[in-house]
């Protein structure tokens, strides 16, 4: 692991923290520190039974370290553990919430907004679809085959159908099938993807907004993995820009800080443009909201009490890494951009290789499979460069996905339609500094695997 700075960035924090409280009487605490000294110990041991998330070596599942300057002030907010449900339980932690979204919303030039802090962005999607269905109850969701799944859940759990509509073999929503479904009249929300999980596939929402008038629909952009990459358009293919560039004129957008973002899990977060939404979060909690008139995110948010330390971290973060572009923030994204597209030209060129027939990756998300014979050979392959990757310290993903995206000539070689490819996301900024390591232990786990 690196050099840890958590610990020296923590100390003279806390010691300004405990001054502000020094005129509270002294009492002692029957915490035992030898025991607790113990357990870490113990905590410490059984953390090491984890893949090495924070490395560069890891590329496979989305998982990027925190900032360190998250981490500290996340610890540090811990000393009072503030609940963002009401300024009673979080005066400081309140603002900086308010303060942390508001940066956010600036990413999509948002002034006038409704928007809060979420567990992560599953419920920031049930919020947006609990909106969408107080505003037309009786009309159907829709999302394209490679919306994140739990969109259908949260439209089951909310009792409003959904329906998955075809992509194309770009991993985009087919924009004919979305329409043949809105020409049936009975659509309220369209989900548009900004970064599928699978792929990193950006549906086309500039398209998607064209046919809001014409159709009375509320578009949601699902914009949790990608949505920072509105930061640096100008690093994006010509329909992946044109897609993010619209999302200004979404009716709801929904991201996560805890990926992108160098944020703790438990961060994420949703955006409204029309404030006036507010008025379905509206209830009372006579007990809860009592020592201040302005608002308390309690008011406009599902959840109940909410971790203030994470809009304490997030607000510390950006504090430090505005998000603004050009800025050292937008600049790490430009890495793990760049990684990407690196890694893919590089496994364009590799014989044992076959990279999407749609091209260079959309955002930092690359797919490949291992040629075989057939796609159960191309399958196996890939499970066994997967395993011979780990055993070198380089830990890939596996995802399944349609033959036909390797090229319309393979549409027909599988019984499923399916095969069984590489996966790696190089969101570390460091990845791009890493590729020449990560890719010798690749291609000498694949010199292992196949042997022609």
């Amino acid at each position: 692991m690196p050099k840890d700075t958590v610990p020296s960035l923590l100390s003279r924090a806390t010691n300004l923290l405990e001054e502000q409280f020094s005129a509270l009487p002294p009492y002692e605490s029957a915490d035992d520190p030898v025991a607790m000294e113990k357990v870490l110990e113990d905590v410490a041991l059984r953390m090491g039974d984890n893949y090495p998330y924070f490395h560069p070596l890891y590329a496979g599942q989305m998982m990027k370290p925190p900032h360190p300057v998250a981490r500290a002030a996340y610890a540090l907010a811990m000393a009072i553990n503030p609940n963002n449900h009401a300024r009673d339980g979080s005066r400081a932690g309140s603002e900086m919430e308010i303060e942390a979204v508001r940066s956010i919303a600036g990413i999509f030039n948002w002034s006038e907004y409704l928007g809060h802090l979420t567990s992560g962005g599953t419920f920031a999607n049930l919020e947006a679809l609990w909106v969408a269905g107080q505003l037309a109850p009786d009309k159907r969701i829709i999302g394209s085959d490679q919306a994140h799944y739990t969109h259908s859940r949260i439209s089951g759990v909310l009792k409003l159908n959904f329906t998955a509509v075809a992509s194309d073999h770009y991993g985009r929503m087919d924009m004919e099938a979305l329409e043949a479904e809105l020409r049936k009249g009975d659509v309220g929300t369209v989900v548009v993807t900004l970064g599928s999980t699978a792929i990193g596939a950006v549906d086309p929402l500039d398209e998607v907004l064209a046919l809001r008038k014409k159709y009375g629909i509320r578009v949601h952009v699902d914009a949790a993995y990608g949505g920072y990459f509105r930061l640096i358009p100008e690093a994006l293919n010509e329909p992946a820009r044109r897609a993010y560039l619209a999302a200004d004129q979404a009716d709801s957008i929904s991201i996560d800080p805890h990926k992108h973002g160098l944020q703790p899990f438990g961060c994420g977060c949703i955006l409204f443009h029309d404030p006036a939404v507010g008025r379905f979060y509206k209830h009372d909690s006579p007990y809860t909201y009592f020592t201040s008139k302005q608002l308390h995110l309690g008011e406009i948010s599902l959840e109940c009490s909410r971790a203030g330390a994470a809009a304490v971290a997030l607000w510390a973060t950006e504090r430090l890494l505005p998000l603004k572009p050009g800025g050292e923030f937008a600049r790490g994204l430009m890495h793990s951009r760049a990684a990407a597209v690196e890694l893919d030209q590089r496994l364009r060129q590799h014989p044992t290789f076959q990279t999407l027939a749609a091209g260079t990756p959309e955002l930092d998300i690359v797919v490949w499979k291992v040629k075989g014979k057939t796609p159960e050979e191309a399958s196996q392959r890939a499970r066994g460069v997967f395993d011979a990757c780990a055993a070198r310290d380089l830990h890939l993903a596996l995802v399944k996905l349609p033959q036909c995206w390797f090229g319309p000539e393979q549409c027909e070689t599988s019984s499923s339609g399916l095969v069984t490819c590489l996966r790696s996301v190089l969101m570390k900024p460091e990845h791009e500094a890493w590729m020449n390591r990560i890719w010798e232990r690749l291609t000498a786990a694949c010199a292992e695997v196949v042997v022609e």
